[in-house]
């Protein structure tokens, strides 16, 4: 009989001691998991990040347009911009045997800037802008951000 108990409690300690292995692995699988899970969330959310800085923050170009100011507009549904064109002086021809005016649509986020500009329409201006991949509703309808005046004449 005492070996009966003996093998039973020794069957006990094994199946107890199997038990906790597999819980432990089990729990070593969850926690690897779960750091994991956190990694590939991070990691997503800095890419997300990159993506939207570079698309829409980074400025992609610069330089200076001359031409004639045709027009600049306060216009938009939700955030009201300040939309413009530049009629550059030249003649540039997207089919063979039509003509077709050089035309630079730009916006304006600065209200003062924008506001002289609407003064200057058929002006000859120099006007400096930057370039973003991307527009963003309050700051205008065009990728073209006008950010100064450089001369009017």
């Amino acid at each position: 009989m005492e070996e009966t108990g003996h093998t039973t409690q020794e069957n006990t300690i094994e199946t107890s001691s199997i038990l906790t292995e597999e819980s432990h692995r089990k729990s070593t699988f969850a926690k690897r998991f779960r750091k994991g899970l956190r990694i590939l969330v991070v990691l997503l959310v800095l890419a997300l990040g990159g993506y939207i800085y570079v698309h829409y923050f980074y400025v992609f170009g610069s330089g200076v347009k001359t031409g004639t100011l045709n027009y600049v507009v306060k216009k938009g549904y939700i955030f009201k911009t300040y939309e413009g064109e530049l009629i550059m002086t030249g003649l540039q021809s997207k089919v063979p045997g039509t003509i077709q005016s050089n035309q630079f649509i730009f916006s304006v986020d600065n209200d003062k800037m924008a506001e002289e500009l609407m003064r200057m329409g058929g002006r000859d201006v120099e006007l400096s802008y930057k370039e973003y991949l991307g527009a963003l509703p309050w700051r205008g309808y065009s990728t073209f951000i006008v950010d100064s005046i450089l001369s009017v004449k």
